[in-house]
């Protein structure tokens, strides 16, 4: 065989392979959509337990009933703008009675609240509940190295926080609860840093490997509360509030327009265990790819997608 052959050979093998894998459909989400079927719109923000509940939504929709589904990341003033004006169809992040309810006072009366899709949520100022020393070498103290319980105490210690609090995103409601908890036990000189919630669990992060005081803000559902010991500081005069929910809400006209799509949003319901594991899976994989860790929730939950959608075909 001459050179041009073998030339000609490689050439046509090469093409026939990358032609092969373009016409592969790949693992990761990938779906067009398709102008011929309705698009359900879900909005949601870059906190870790919005990213976990839009992605698991999503492959239920577009896994299970067929319903293309695009997710629209933006704040969280906006995501409830975007819902009330009909900009997204929907969102599964309202965090309520307190955290969100100057949303609710704003917007309550333009959109539809289909109620908690999960109970047992906490906001508050968080600290590290690490011990001091290496336990597994067996030199270990069983005291916390941050020896405060409760917010009264951290003007005492201010110099040990540095004068911070670490805070996220200025527009989430906790920055604004945070902001009447600093008012109400006079943490005076205080900062409370403004930035993403990684920027803040990478500070978190550091502050342990260190052994170094830190404060937060904090929440549950929440991955870092599955990776560290981790304590809400007591709140005595209740500026946080109690235990509360998260609320799925949909736009109105939803119903009516897209009445499959309504009842299955209608049915999500799961528990903070569950959303903790999906996050901390999404998390160990540095956030890359949350559609296929939804993917394989659903794989290990099939009981809790079944009952949704059998709810949804009553």
């Amino acid at each position: 065989m001459n050179r041009i052959s073998r030339f000609l050979i490689y050439t046509i093998a090469a093409f026939l392979l990358a032609l092969g894998a373009a016409c592969t459909e790949p693992s990761r989400d990938t779906a067009q959509e398709d102008p011929e079927k309705q698009t359900i719109r879900i909005a949601y923000t870059d906190w870790a337990s919005s990213v976990a509940s839009a992605n698991l939504i999503k492959a239920v929709f577009q896994e299970k009933l067929g319903i293309h589904c695009r997710l629209v990341s933006m704040n969280a003033d906006r995501m409830w703008e975007a819902v009330a004006t009909g900009e997204a169809d929907a969102m599964l992040s309202a965090w309520l009675p307190d955290t969100h309810a100057h949303y609710m006072k704003k917007f309550g009366g333009r959109v539809v609240d289909l109620g908690a899709n999960l109970e047992g949520t906490r906001t508050g100022l968080v600290v590290p509940d690490v011990k001091i020393g290496r336990l597994a070498a067996g030199a270990g103290i069983s005291k916390s190295y941050i020896t405060i319980d409760s917010i009264t105490e951290i003007p005492a210690n201010a110099h040990k926080f540095n004068y911070r609090i670490i805070g996220i995103e200025p527009e989430a409601g906790i920055m604004r609860q945070t902001k009447n908890a600093m008012e109400a036990y006079e943490l005076d000189g205080f900062e409370l840093t403004r930035g993403s919630e990684s920027e803040m669990t990478d500070a978190l992060a550091r502050a342990i490997r260190e052994q170094r005081w830190i404060v937060v803000t904090g929440w549950i559902p929440h991955w870092s509360f599955a990776r560290w010991n981790l304590r809400f500081l007591d709140d005595p005069q209740n500026v946080y509030g109690g235990e509360g929910r998260i609320h799925t809400i949909a736009r109105t006209g939803l119903e009516n327009e897209m009445p499959e799509a309504f009842r299955l949003l209608d049915n999500f319901r799961w528990e903070p265990r569950d959303v903790e594991h999906l996050m901390l899976w999404i998390e160990d994989d540095e956030g890359r790819f949350p559609y296929d860790k939804a993917l394989r929730w659903m794989r290990a939950n099939p009981e809790k997608i079944d009952d949704w959608i059998k709810k949804n075909n009553l």
